[in-house]
């Protein structure tokens, strides 16, 4: 009775031993009328968290057939139950959780992929507004900049304070500003102020095609790559 109502669940547990668990009432209604085979398949989605889980998966774990598991998504789809969600990663492989799941960083990207795009405009946004900040204050620690960052609601999506660190390494790498130590036994925090040598946007070298070559290294005199064969020399020299 309790089973054919949904008031429990069979499941199998580490020991591969079956097991009862008993299911609320308000959660039960939404399995009304649901099948064994759907209620295993549900079982599987759910028990892969908000990592989720690809098809291919469901029918090693639960040894459904491929139309059947297509078919029972559509009806856990329809219901509300589980939901489709776009791996960043891997555009074309969909994965399956329950509904009302968020789901993992893994999966979307995290703060950087907007509609499971790069956001390189968020990104240059959030550059340009730690760069003022840091000027602005002179010196500043990585969680007073987070903390500005949050403040100003930059982003819908939560930002780590390793998000704000990647970005803020970005303008280190770039040369636009310093990392310096902490200072003091109760500051333990690495901080951050305008760069003392600004790096120059380019350089006598920069300024012909060989400083910038990525196959430089491999150019030589009578070579499948020469100078004589390089067509952005050609073009330096008509400029």
């Amino acid at each position: 009775m309790l089973l054919a109502s949904k008031r429990l669940q069979l499941l199998k547990a580490s020991n591969n031993k079956l097991v009862y668990k008993e299911v609320a009432a308000e959660e039960a209604v939404k399995f009304k009328g649901l099948n064994t085979e759907e209620m295993l398949l549900y079982q599987c989605i759910k028990a892969a968290g908000n990592t989720g889980v690809w098809t291919k998966d469901m029918r090693i774990r639960t040894n459904l057939a491929q139309p059947q598991i297509t078919k029972i998504l559509k009806v856990l789809e329809s219901r509300r139950i589980v939901k489709s969600v776009k791996n960043v990663n891997n555009p074309s492989r969909k994965v399956y959780m329950l509904y009302e799941l968020e789901p993992s960083r893994e999966l979307t990207g995290g703060a950087w992929y907007t509609e499971n795009q790069f956001d390189s405009e968020f990104i240059n946004v959030l550059r340009e507004a730690c760069y003022s900040y840091i000027q602005r204050q002179k010196d500043a620690s990585l969680g007073d900049i987070a903390a500005f960052i949050r403040s100003r609601g930059f982003s819908k999506v939560e930002l780590r304070i390793e998000d704000i660190h990647t970005i803020v390494m970005t303008l280190v790498y770039d040369g636009r500003i310093d990392e310096v130590e902490p200072e003091g036994e109760d500051d333990n925090e690495d901080h951050y102020r305008p760069a003392v040598l600004v790096v120059p946007d380019a350089t006598a070298l920069t300024d012909v095609p060989c400083g910038v070559c990525p196959v430089a290294g491999e150019c030589r005199e009578g070579g499948i790559i020469s100078p004589q064969t390089c067509v952005y020399y050609d073009k330096w020299l008509e400029f």
